[in-house]
């Protein structure tokens, strides 16, 4: 592309209004910046249910901001007539496809993830090693909150390679599962019983949904898994501890043993059971 080229692409310097493209600009990062703070702000303030509808507007805000500032922008620099418009999406294709393929990558990834609802800001999702909470979700990457206070920054690329596991999926409701492992000598029944009544009488639970108490008998002994929803996705764990903790207790007032042989067995045969 020769310099008279490119010199006949952009407006004359002393049409471009340089303090409108300024204040564009300006203004646009004042509302992004805005954005990032209030949405948050007011989704801690509502119930459970409204954050998940709240925080899921900040990637689409964003964009559309982006798209709009981007539309006032171009015209008060370039000179749009169609041998113009071609040579610039010619030039940002070309320039797009070498040097920003990953970062292109990552913004069409974003878009298809706000489309099909892949992952919103307040699901719990893991994705490789990282498992937590959806805090923001960016045109290039969303920050996850793990449970150990960690933000973790994952590319959206990684929905093209990767499997995505989301946990409740836009909804306040999230299961909880507490796994207990017993001698197989014991009254099957008095104990599915007792971990249901554990489960019911807990401070977390929501009790919109049914309580399951699922049974399995297995080579080392008896694998129970008392499955539950608590009222808010962010007391997951304090509500698997409570579930385990006074489950526990509960299981040794009815004189059950724990399953002896189940390390043995684990490793023996090489896997980790489950179900």
């Amino acid at each position: 592309m020769s310099s008279e080229t490119i010199t006949d692409i952009f407006q004359d310097p002393s049409k471009i209004g340089l303090l409108q493209v300024f204040l564009i600009i300006a203004f646009s990062w004042l509302l992004l910046r805005l954005i990032d703070w209030f949405i948050p702000w007011l989704a801690e303030r509502l119930a459970g249910g409204a954050r998940l509808y709240l925080l899921p507007s900040m990637p689409i805000l964003k964009f559309v901001i982006l798209v709009i500032a981007t539309t006032l922008i171009l015209p008060l620099l370039i000179d749009f007539t169609l041998k113009n418009l071609i040579t610039v999406l010619g030039a940002i294709g070309l320039a797009l496809g070498f040097a920003f393929k990953d970062y292109v990558s990552s913004i069409i990834a974003g878009i298809v993830a706000i489309y099909e609802r892949t992952y919103r800001p307040g699901d719990w999702v893991k994705v490789d090693q990282a498992y937590g909470e959806v805090r923001s979700s960016g045109l290039r990457a969303l920050k996850v909150l793990t449970p150990d206070d960690t933000i973790v920054t994952i590319p959206h690329a990684k929905l093209w390679d990767t499997n995505i596991y989301n946990d409740n999926t836009g909804a306040r409701d999230l299961l909880c599962v507490a796994d207990f492992y017993l001698d197989p000598r014991h009254e099957a029944r008095l104990v599915r019983e007792t971990l249901y009544d554990v489960a019911l009488t807990s401070i977390f639970v929501q009790l919109d949904h049914s309580i399951t108490v699922i049974v399995a008998e297995k080579p080392w002994g008896t694998h129970y898994r008392l499955k539950a929803y608590p009222m808010d996705g962010r007391d997951q764990f304090l509500f698997i501890s409570d579930l385990t903790v006074r489950g526990k207790a509960a299981l040794v007032a009815l004189g059950t043993n724990p399953a002896q042989g189940w390390l043995a067995f684990q490793s023996e045969s090489g896997t980790e059971d489950f179900e």
